[in-house]
């Protein structure tokens, strides 16, 4: 080594939580190679730049906030509507459930609590295949094509005559509902920047409330209607019928309106779509790469945060999956009448719309999402307490404890927008989603096997369990919280190394958080 070459000496502690090939880099004083190496392939957004290597692209305040309202207005709507409706067609049996489709198919013992875990098998068995597919596949044409055979899918239950019949629709509905969450998560990332994902998330995700109002309320129209009028077929059968081909007609619209990524958006003109991809250089994550990356995985399967968001989705919905296929008879059993389960259950949509939208907004404005959204469960914990407390002949107070509970979708909806932020490397961010959304698939089935035939009408043991997984949910935040905050620090230090070099374009060469120097997880 020449006199004038520089060696780097690295903090032991910082080292051991690197990739070693950008400690290599690092102690070698060449991090700009080592990392044009390690990347072997850069984004797409990189296309973009091509032959203007060297050009200063200006972005100021008035065209950002042009191009971001642009963005929500032809955006969010669509995703708004899709993601209320993968929240209604999973839990129409539900109301089905109440509506008579236990006797008309034949369900004994404990068939129903299997046909509302048969979704989430399904899902579980596709959702690392459809991973792969979101990245290898257009983004938008895939998940469209997705929309319109779940609502196909979900159509075929209104033919369906006995338990055979109704295990395979559900076990398909799952397969094809499970690109829409990860792929909206996709989108999220790749228009927004950081400091506008949680909010974004929360708001389409807040649509879970709007289709629990909606679906309470076609249903309780449904049942009320076919009690007056009669009908030719059971009411449960049409409920199926209009959530599946609206679902249906929905997809066609998003297959004709959503883009890929901002280079086909065609609401955008050329300059706009160059401007939409600098706006989100900030978060150093780019718009995507079609390429599978095996360092990427392995990094995933060996990252800790990865497992601490996967151990949230499954004990955190071990009490969603339970709750979204039971909430009717969970009224009925505070001794309302099984139509006014269908209108009383809409309140609770109130409550998860408020929640997610407020603290997705305040957990962006504090830059804290998740303390922020501790406070979904601290609410949760309270209802859950006052439904197993309260006598049996408090209905009111029991119905209230029931509509706080629905304010627990909050951090998973903070954490999936954390797994945009805080995940970098598209090979890394879909393995990471998956992982995530098997926890959430595996805690569903789960779930719905702790309302037993036996504890009807209180369903206690239930209860308690989903007090117990909220409180365990709890811990595991607070470890994401600090070891986030850990991990920014570590960045900082290498960031002030005199011998520190920061590559042009490296936003754009699909780096992982973890050897991306530049990369700030949010809290």
């Amino acid at each position: 080594m020449s006199s004038d070459e520089k060696k780097v000496v690295l903090d032991p502690d910082m080292e051991k939580d690197m990739p070693a090939p950008l400690a290599d880099a690092i102690r070698a004083g060449s991090i700009d190679q080592k990392i044009l190496e390690h990347s072997h392939d850069a984004d797409e957004a990189m296309k973009a730049f091509i032959g203007r290597e060297g050009t200063v692209i200006e972005l100021d305040e008035a065209t950002n906030k042009r191009l971001l309202r642009r963005i929500d207005w032809n955006l969010m709507p669509i995703m708004c509507v899709v993601y209320g409706l993968n929240y209604l067609d999973k839990t129409t049996i539900s109301y089905a459930s109440i509506m008579g489709i236990k006797t008309d198919i034949g369900l004994v013992n404990d068939d129903y609590q299997w046909l509302g875990s048969m979704f989430y098998f399904g899902y579980l068995a596709w959702e690392y295949p459809t991973n792969r597919l979101l990245q290898r596949l257009p983004l938008g044409k895939y998940s469209a094509i997705n929309i319109m055979l779940w609502g196909a899918t979900l159509s075929c239950f209104a033919a369906v005559n006995n338990y055979s019949g109704a295990i395979a629709v559900r076990f398909f509905l799952g397969v094809f509902e499970s690109a829409v969450t990860p792929g909206f998560a996709l989108f999220t990332s790749q228009w927004y920047t950081k400091k506008e994902q949680g909010t974004r998330t929360g708001i389409w995700f807040s649509f879970n409330g709007f289709a629990q109002i909606f679906g309470g309320l076609v249903a309780y129209g449904i049942a009320r209607g076919t009690a007056i009028h009669g009908s030719s077929i059971e009411p449960w059968k049409i409920i199926f019928l209009v959530t599946g081909l609206l679902t249906v007609v929905i997809g066609i619209i998003f297959l004709f309106t959503m883009p890929d990524n901002q280079m086909n958006a065609r609401w955008l003109s050329k300059e706009d779509r160059l401007l939409a991809i600098e706006r989100v250089r900030i978060n150093q994550q780019g718009i995507g790469n079609k390429h599978f990356k095996m360092y990427q995985l392995k990094e995933a399967l060996t990252d800790p945060l990865t497992w601490a968001f996967v151990f949230y989705a499954l004990v955190a919905d071990i009490p969603n999956g339970g709750i979204s296929n039971f909430f009717s008879q969970l009224i009925t059993s505070f001794g309302y009448t099984a139509e006014q389960s269908l209108l009383y259950g809409t309140p609770g949509g109130v409550v998860e719309i408020v929640m997610l939208i407020v603290c997705g907004y305040l957990g962006d404005k504090t830059r804290n999402r998740i303390l922020v959204a501790t406070s979904g469960l601290w609410i949760s914990i309270l209802g859950m307490l006052l439904i197993v407390c309260l006598p049996l002949s408090n209905s009111n107070g029991r119905l209230g404890g029931y509509y706080l509970t629905q304010a627990s979708p909050t951090p998973f909806v903070a954490f999936l927008s954390l797994i945009s932020t805080n995940v970098a490397g598209y090979t890394k961010k879909t393995t990471v989603a998956a992982l995530y959304l098997i926890g959430y698939c595996v805690g569903n089935i789960i779930g719905p096997q702790t309302f037993r035939p036996k504890d009807a009408p209180r369903y206690v043991p239930a209860e308690i369990t989903i007090i117990c997984c909220w409180g365990v949910c709890l811990v595991d935040m607070f470890f994401i919280y600090f070891y986030c905050k850990k991990q920014n620090k570590k960045k900082a230090e290498m960031r002030a190394h005199p011998d520190y070099v920061k590559l042009e374009n490296q936003e754009w060469l699909d780096l992982t958080d973890r050897e991306n120097p530049e990369f700030i997880y949010t809290l």
